[in-house]
């Protein structure tokens, strides 16, 4: 496995946005303030309909810290990867292949590969499939410390299921306490 390392910031880093995935992963790197809002865009069940007055919601946002970290290549041809450690704990490990594939690490050591592409817009999208759904997530930066990221769920037949959209802060410093 490929250790941590402290990658270039974002200031050394030209131009913006990053034009190479090694580049997009680096910039990646830091400490996020992250504002995350979930959706349910499943046609809900009568049951659902019904308890609505319950307040069943089809949306939820939640608030944390983020910690990404740039993993160092293995090889000189390879663009390296990242280690995000969300709000809720445990590290995923996203290792990233010159060929467009990726492979994701779980914290339960689970595996799941998919394909990555940079857009030339700046954005990166990744694709991946698990249990039969499809999931496309796209993360862009508009300035070098605001980092945007939303991705949806698809069933094998071709209907939307969840989605989520995250707004997230580079830190500057870290917070007191």
């Amino acid at each position: 496995m490929t250790s941590a390392t402290e990658p270039p910031t974002p200031a050394t880093i030209a131009p913006f946005p990053p034009e190479t995935i090694a580049a997009f992963l680096a910039f990646c790197a830091g400490d996020w303030l992250s504002l995350r809002s979930r959706f349910s865009l499943e046609e809900p069940s009568a049951e659902s309909r019904q308890a609505e007055a319950e307040e069943v919601s089809w949306h939820s946002s939640e608030r944390g810290e983020l910690t990404v970290a740039y993993l160092a290549p293995q090889g000189s041809d390879e663009p390296g990867g990242l280690e995000i450690t969300p709000p809720s704990g445990g590290r995923h490990r996203l290792f990233f292949l010159p060929d467009g594939g990726f492979q994701g690490q779980a914290p339960d050591g689970a595996i799941s590969t998919g394909r990555w592409q940079l857009w030339p817009d700046g954005s990166l999208e990744l694709t991946s499939e698990r249990a039969g759904t499809s999931i496309r997530e796209r993360i862009w930066f508009t300035k070098a410390n605001l980092r945007l990221r939303s991705s949806v769920e698809y069933h094998p037949d071709g209907r939307p299921g969840r989605a989520s959209f995250s707004s997230e802060i580079r830190r500057v410093s870290r917070p007191a306490g």
